[in-house]
C-alpha cells in the first residue's frame, strides 16, 4: 500500500467516492509540474524545507490534470475537461510551470464506463487551458487540425459562471487561445451563484484565480463535497491558505476565498475535491495541533 507521502508526489489514477446517491470519480487526463517558488511565491526556502514531502525528486509540485465525473443513476455531469491531447516540455525560462502532459481523459471515461456522448453537461470551474481541453479539442485523428473540428465533448452543454465568460478576454491574456474559446462558444450557457446545474450540484463563486472562478458544491445524503477547482492548487495550501498562486489574477481575493473554503471544509460531513492535489484528490480537512490538515478519503 502506498504511503501518504508517496501519493503526494505522483498524479492520481482513477479514484471514486460515494456521496449519498451520487458517485464521484476523478477522471485523469495527465499532469503538470509546478515550480514551487514561482507557483507559490509567498512560500520561503525554509517553508519548502519544512514541506519537502510535497515535492518530487525534481523539486516540483506534482499536479494532476483531469475532471470530476458526477453520476446520478444514468445521468452524468463532468466538472472540468482536462487539457486535451497536449504535450509541452519544460521551459527552463518559465518560472511557474514545467512539463505538461495530457490526452488520457477520454480513455479514463471509458474505463469508468462512460462515452463522451453520455455527458449531458460540462461544468467549467474557469477558462484556463488545463480545464477546458476536451471541451475545445476534437478526438485526435490523422490530417486533422488540433483545433477546428467538433469538440470531443460536443454532445454536452458547457456551463460557465457568467463573470468568467463575459470577461474571457482576461484568460486570453493569460494564455487561453481565442480558437479554443470559439470552439466552445456555441455550447456555452452561463450560470449564476447558487444555481442548481445537476441534482445536488450548485454554483458557488470563488473569484481570485480568475475573474469568475467557480466552486461546485455537491450535496447528497446529508453530506457535502466542495469541488474547488483552482481556488487551491496543492494540499499544502490547506495549512497555508495565505499562499496565493503566482497565476492568480487577484491574489488577495483568492486568499480570502481559500480561508473561507478551509473553514467550510472543517465542518462536519464535508469533503473536498482538489483537481490538482496529486494522488490525494478526494479528502477532508481535520483540525490538528499543527493546523488544518488534508486527509485523503479515496
Amino acid at each position: 500500500m502506498s504511503t501518504y507521502e508517496e501519493r503526494l508526489r505522483r498524479p492520481s489514477s482513477i479514484r471514486s467516492f460515494q456521496l449519498g446517491d451520487l458517485k464521484l470519480s476523478y477522471v485523469p487526463d495527465g499532469a503538470v509540474q509546478l515550480k514551487p517558488y514561482g507557483w507559490l511565491p509567498g512560500a520561503t526556502e525554509q517553508d519548502w524545507k519544512e514541506n519537502s514531502a510535497y515535492l518530487d525528486d525534481a523539486g516540483a509540485l506534482v499536479a494532476g490534470i483531469g475532471g470530476l465525473l458526477v453520476e446520478y443513476g444514468e445521468r452524468a455531469l463532468l466538472i472540468d475537461a482536462g487539457v486535451g491531447p497536449v504535450s509541452v516540455p519544460d521551459d527552463p525560462e518559465n518560472p511557474k510551470i514545467g512539463a505538461i502532459q495530457g490526452g488520457n481523459l477520454l480513455d479514463s471515461l471509458a474505463e469508468l464506463g462512460r462515452s463522451p456522448e453520455e455527458i449531458e453537461a460540462v461544468a467549467i470551474t474557469h477558462l484556463h487551458v488545463d480545464h477546458i481541453g476536451w471541451a475545445a479539442y476534437p478526438v485526435p485523428a490523422e490530417n486533422q487540425p488540433a483545433l477546428g473540428g467538433e469538440p470531443a465533448l460536443a454532445s454536452a452543454e458547457y456551463l460557465i459562471a457568467e463573470p468568467e465568460w463575459t470577461q474571457r478576454h482576461l484568460v486570453v491574456e493569460a494564455g487561453t487561445s481565442e480558437e479554443a474559446l470559439a470552439a466552445m462558444a456555441p455550447r456555452v450557457r452561463t450560470v449564476r451563484e447558487d444555481e442548481e446545474i445537476f441534482p445536488g450540484v450548485r454554483v458557488m463563486l470563488t473569484p481570485g484565480h480568475t475573474a469568475g472562478h467557480a466552486t461546485y458544491t455537491i450535496t447528497s445524503g446529508g453530506q457535502r463535497l466542495l469541488a474547488f477547482g483552482d481556488a487551491l492548487h496543492s494540499s499544502v495550501q490547506i495549512r497555508h491558505p495565505e499562499w496565493s498562486s503566482g497565476a492568480d489574477l487577484d491574489t488577495a481575493e483568492s486568499a480570502g476565498h481559500r480561508h473561507r473554503l478551509v473553514k467550510e471544509l472543517l465542518r462536519p460531513d464535508t469533503f473536498g475535491f482538489g483537481i490538482h492535489f496529486a494522488d490525494v484528490a478526494f479528502g477532508r480537512v481535520d483540525a490538528t495541533a499543527d493546523g488544518p490538515t488534508w486527509r485523503p478519503v479515496a
